[in-house]
């Protein structure tokens, strides 16, 4: 038994190497095609190296939605239950009530916090560009959600209340530094995953199921995490990122399922499985992230249970 151990716990170790390099890959890629740029005299070398990028992405999000096909394929496809269902993840979603963040909230040194805090930076893919790149050519009452979305992203036009900026600002004060190499590659995994929503066409349902679920869970999250950083003894300059999301995201759940999701579906109930879908591999992204974070910390589901 043991040899058959080890044999497993090899195979375990390459498929870790697998998908750090993957993941790096497409982290690199996601961040030169975001990256404004000039024109160049290279640019059909860059276009065909881009599509050899875009099927390795596109290969890596079909696998990950093979593995969710039989829980989506579970929504309802009227609007009513299908806006049910989806407000039901937020209790039995992958990752949801992981024991990480009441540990966070009430037992995380600062040195562990910090690490936590970095890895979240490391792995934040932009939820204002993502929401801009989403909206193009949704119906009208979707569309004009997500405007109101993305101008509460951006501060409603004031640069210190820009929510990109203020994960910066606290970064920075907190002296963190993330490094792609010391990221975990299940946070640039989650990153990947939404940038390829985004990107793709094919997958703008995906996206908005996805960034849907961000709003619908993100609040209790971030309201143990804004809860460690004050019992740490920080102030609101640091915190004030986690704590506006953990009341501010209330509302944006709310009207994203009542003004983006429900019409949406309502209009055309073929929406409702990639809506599902998108919703089903952004949790299961996460909670591999919160997998990976307890076990780098050193934290033994008993012990947090």
């Amino acid at each position: 038994m043991s040899g058959l151990g080890e044999v497993a716990g090899e195979a375990g170790t390459e498929d870790a190497r697998l998908s750090e390099r993957l993941h790096l890959t497409l982290l690199r890629f996601n961040r030169a095609r975001l990256a404004p740029g000039f024109p160049t005299e290279g640019w059909r070398a860059a276009v065909q190296e881009e599509t050899q990028l875009r099927l390795l992405e596109g290969e890596y999000v079909e696998a990950e939605r093979q593995r969710m096909a039989a829980w989506a394929a579970e929504a309802p496809e009227d609007a009513d239950g299908f806006i049910a269902w989806f407000e039901d993840l937020k209790e039995s979603g992958p990752g949801q009530h992981d024991p990480l963040f009441p540990w966070l909230a009430t037992k995380a040194t600062h040195e562990q916090m910090n690490w936590f805090l970095t890895q979240e930076v490391a792995g934040e893919a932009g939820f204002d560009d993502l929401v801009a790149l989403t909206q193009l050519q949704l119906p009208t009452q979707a569309k004009l959600e997500l405007a109101r979305n993305y101008w509460d992203e951006m501060g409603r036009g004031r640069e210190d209340a820009m929510h990109g900026p203020m994960l910066a600002e606290m970064a920075a004060k907190l002296g963190l530094k993330p490094t792609d190499e010391d990221t975990v590659w299940e946070a640039h995994a989650l990153a990947n995953l939404l940038c390829a929503f985004a990107f793709n066409r094919r997958y703008t349902y995906h996206a908005v199921g996805a960034l849907g679920i961000v709003e619908e869970t993100a609040p209790g999250r971030t309201a143990c995490v804004n809860e460690g950083l004050k019992r740490l003894g920080f102030d609101m300059r640091v915190r004030r990122y986690y704590a506006l999301h953990s009341t501010l995201d209330v509302k944006h759940s709310e009207t994203w399922n009542k003004e983006v999701l429900r019409p949406l579906v309502a209009a055309n109930p073929a929406c409702e499985r990639p809506l599902a879908e998108g919703a089903l591999l952004r949790l299961n992204a996460g909670a591999k992230c919160f997998e990976r974070y307890r076990h780098e910390l050193g934290l033994d589901l008993k012990s947090l249970s």
